[in-house]
């Protein structure tokens, strides 16, 4: 039946309140969106888009020597030379992670931190250790919500032509008790016990990133014992990325991943000697959305304990 003449301004009406229905309910869902999606910082930085951000809104950080972070840094960095000042020593085993909500606070508010901010870790791709990965980790357990690595680290920066800044780093102390509003993320990390709950559930998947001699019994950082923990896959941290440093792309990741039998319905947890080289795994695993958690006592702490140990060979 055609309209009359007067339900031409009524259709009319329904589509404009149907239309501001749609847009508002667009607008409310992307409010409530989960963090992925409403603010989503990408893990993975190239130069670009570590230089779009805007200055106020980032921290960089420079994980290298203090002496090579004065020879040249990206403009703006400040200077985390060693990861060793975020940890301490309990019942002999070296490297935990301090978690300390007054330490975090004093020690990160002067240089600039604050939890709005975007921080970006960089490094050297030729670090044995990549502590780049260690400090990517450590702010996601200090509950920083938006972290993300350099790709390829400073040598990435310098490939794509991009400024170089000598000299002191220039700080923008902000108040520490800003931090005070940080949580520590329990989720992204694990102890003895989980593990000694978790090597023989298959849900998880408990991954070794030292080098192939440390699993198979080598003790060269004075463990107490030498091997693994039982049912731990191998996988040494360096297979993640190219020669240059940069990471591989992805469809190698996952195929390394399927050779290795690990699933992305597990939850993985990384380890190595002192939670350092399996941070950059653990960096790994979330880039590509695996629930993963970095053990930060590590060997040094497994290995001085009553749970079981594997040797191969």
């Amino acid at each position: 039946m055609k309209p009359d003449s007067t339900s031409g301004p009524r259709i009319l009406s329904r589509k404009i309140r149907v239309n501001t229905l749609l847009i508002m309910s667009l607008f409310i869902t992307m409010i409530h969106a989960p963090d992925s999606i409403a603010s989503e910082t990408k893990l993975l930085m190239t130069p670009a888009l570590l230089s779009a951000i805007p200055e106020h809104q980032r921290v960089i950080v420079d994980t290298r020597s203090s002496w090579k972070f004065m020879l040249g840094h990206i403009p703006g960095a400040i200077n985390l030379d060693d990861w060793q000042k975020f940890t301490h020593t309990m019942d002999g085993v070296k490297g935990l992670l301090k978690d300390d909500k007054e330490f975090i606070a004093n020690k990160l508010g002067p240089l600039g931190f604050a939890p709005e901010k975007t921080i970006i870790v960089y490094g050297e791709p030729d670090d044995p250790w990549r502590t780049d990965g260690r400090f990517f980790w450590m702010f996601e357990r200090y509950g920083f919500g938006k972290v993300a690595l350099l790709d390829g680290g400073l040598a990435s920066w310098k490939r794509d032509g991009k400024e170089i800044q000598v000299g002191r780093q220039k700080l923008r102390p902000q108040p520490p008790e800003l931090l005070n509003k940080l949580n520590l993320n329990n989720n992204v990390i694990a102890d003895k016990l989980l593990i000694n709950n978790s090597f023989s559930d298959q849900s998880f998947a408990i991954i070794d990133n030292r080098t192939r001699k440390e699993f198979d019994g080598a003790t060269p950082y004075g463990s107490s014992r030498g091997g693994h923990i039982p049912n731990a896959i191998h996988i040494h941290w360096p297979d993640f990325f190219q020669p240059n440093g940069d990471l591989k792309p992805i469809s190698e990741l996952n195929s390394l991943l399927s050779k290795n039998g690990i699933r992305p319905d597990q939850e993985i947890i990384v380890y190595c000697t002192g939670g350092v080289r399996s941070a950059m795994a653990y960096f790994v695993f979330r880039y590509l959305g695996y629930k993963v958690r970095n053990y930060d006592g590590s060997w040094w702490d497994w290995s001085q304990s009553s749970f079981p140990v594997e040797k191969s060979g």
